[in-house]
């Protein structure tokens, strides 16, 4: 898996800004939070998106990136459980998963054949194994163009591409450190990118303004610190003033202890006379209350009889009311029983009759497309023929125009010819 990370990073980015690529986990926006105003908020963003096309891109490339790594750390996982996600794969996409897992075996093999051989060692500066061999360098290119190809169909495929992103508890620990610091960067660099140069200058100055607070503010705990001292002094003196007066207070009780111990003695002596009085007067009252006990346990006893038999009586009348009841659900039964073939018969007809209905409704579909057809083709018809009786009459009043032209003429050629002749006789009669 670390071999195929390896690799996407050295992938050419192949997306521009407007194929830019959410990951999962990791929004592309800095998130909003309703903060109290602080002296630190000068140090944000005035903005809060970009405005220049190329940080959109750097953006855009940087998300690019996790998305593809995002997927390439979960391949190994998608081509062991390849089956349970076939639905949602396509095809396609899993004969190309297939081929990539035969590519990346058939590497490993050659890597270790390679190894072992001696032909293979570390020195690339980032731990990864690198040899000189031809076929290593064709495996490599292969697994490469394989990797492309799987990227290209999950970018055609937004639906796949969620169902792999949803396996991300399969993703080894090292993956999800990496994409969680890529993360990181990310949100850094955004940051960087909102800020101008204005705003890093004043940010500077910012910063340099609270470090020459702070020194001031070491000079003043400084000197706060040294009052402290002096006020401690003299509070442990006055500790030691106080003690010595607790000292010369606990003598004094001491005395008052001695003196009043005998007073003590005086009073237990009058409260064990008033607790003797007490208990003669409690001994009195717990005699009466023993009388009133016993009258109250013979009226309880009275009490209990009378109750006794009404319970009986109560039993009685519900077992008749439990008996009423049994006899009217029976009933009950019964009659939903006969309810319930009544039902059943009237559902068989129904059935019936709806099965009757949806025929006839697919006949009278039927019959109307028919007569539809049939009165489309009617008045496709009454046109054609509305079209040849005007096209007739146009004929007609063309055909008239044309033999009443053609009768003028004539008329007009007679007459004509009349005159010719009139006049050739007047000529041979002068």
């Amino acid at each position: 898996m670390a071999t195929e990370v390896a690799i996407v990073l050295q992938l050419p980015y192949e997306a521009t800004e407007s194929t830019t690529r959410p990951s999962m986990g990791y929004s592309q926006t800095p998130g909003k939070s309703v903060m109290k105003p602080s002296p630190l908020k000068l140090l944000d963003p005035a903005r809060s998106k970009l405005t220049t096309v190329e940080t959109k891109r750097i953006i855009s490339v940087l998300d690019e990136t996790i998305f593809k790594i995002e997927l390439i750390s979960l391949i190994s996982h998608i081509t062991e459980c390849v089956g349970d996600l076939s639905t949602i794969l396509g095809s396609e996409l899993i004969g190309t998963l297939k081929e990539h897992e035969r590519l990346s075996n058939n590497m490993e093999a050659l890597l270790t054949q390679l190894q072992r051989e001696g032909f293979l060692k570390q020195d690339d500066g980032r731990g990864d194994l690198v040899g000189t061999d031809r076929r290593l360098q064709l495996h490599q290119q292969a697994v490469k163009s394989s990797i492309r190809n799987i990227l290209r169909l999950f970018q055609a495929d937004p639906i796949a591409s969620q169902a792999v992103k949803d396996e991300a508890y399969a993703r080894d620990l090292s993956s999800e450190m990496f994409l969680k610091r890529l993360s990181e960067f990310r949100g850094f660099l955004f940051e960087k990118l909102l800020t101008s140069p204005l705003e890093e200058q004043e940010k500077i100055q910012f910063m340099e303004e609270i470090s020459l607070q702070e020194k001031k503010n070491s000079e003043t705990i400084a000197a706060l610190e040294a009052e402290l001292a002096m006020a401690i002094q003299s509070r442990d003196d006055e500790i030691m003033k106080k003690n010595a007066a607790i000292r010369d207070l606990k003598s004094h009780l001491l005395h008052l202890e001695k003196f009043s111990e005998s007073h003590i003695q005086r009073t237990k002596h009058e409260a064990e006379k008033l607790q003797k009085g007490e208990l003669r007067t409690s001994q009195a009252k717990c005699a009466k209350i023993q009388q009133d006990i016993n009258q109250l346990r013979a009226q309880l006893n009275v009490l209990i009889t009378d109750n006794r038999e009404s319970e009986l009586a109560l039993r009685k009348k519900k077992y008749k009311v439990e008996m009423e009841i049994e006899n009217w659900i029976q009933k009950y039964d019964a009659e939903m029983g006969e309810k319930q073939t009544e039902y059943e018969e009237v559902d068989a007809v129904y059935t019936e009759e709806k099965a009757q209905l949806a025929e006839l409704k697919e006949k009278y579909a039927m019959l109307e497309q028919e007569y539809s057809q049939i009165k489309e083709e009617r008045r496709l018809s009454q046109e054609k023929k509305e079209r040849a009786e005007r096209e007739l009459a146009i004929m007609v009043r063309a055909a008239t125009h044309i033999q009443a032209f053609w009768k003028g003429y004539l008329v007009r050629s007679l007459l004509k010819s009349k005159r010719k002749k009139k006049g050739k006789g007047k000529k041979s009669k002068k």
